[in-house]
């Protein structure tokens, strides 16, 4: 299943805007880094029309309940802006925003 037509599948770029905050803010774990990768790699494709990704590698490189709704996520951009919209709140319920270690870090170490 090719993943290129997937950017044009939202209702305008704020949708997509609101989407990929959700990849990014509860997905994307960086104590995962390999998982992480490959969910910023689905997070670019959700803009490009070429493939940044494809399902095999999500398939290996993404644990099953993220895995499960990326999926979620691809169908819902296939069915309707509606679906995308309950798939956010779903997501964003499923999954509590991650805290950025690397940015506290940082910050931490400036003080």
């Amino acid at each position: 299943m090719t993943l290129t037509d997937l950017n044009t599948g939202f209702r305008d770029d704020e949708q997509r805007r609101r989407v990929q905050r959700v990849i990014h803010d509860c997905l994307a774990d960086d104590r995962d880094p390999q998982e992480c990768r490959f969910l910023m790699r689905f997070w670019w494709q959700l803009v490009m029309s070429y493939q940044e990704v494809s399902m095999d590698e999500l398939s290996l490189n993404v644990g099953k309940p993220k895995l499960d709704v990326i999926e979620a996520l691809i169908s819902a951009i296939r069915s309707s802006h509606a679906d995308i919209d309950a798939w956010i709140a779903t997501t964003q319920r499923a999954f509590p925003v991650i805290q950025d270690r690397g940015f506290r870090a940082a910050q931490d170490s400036d003080s």
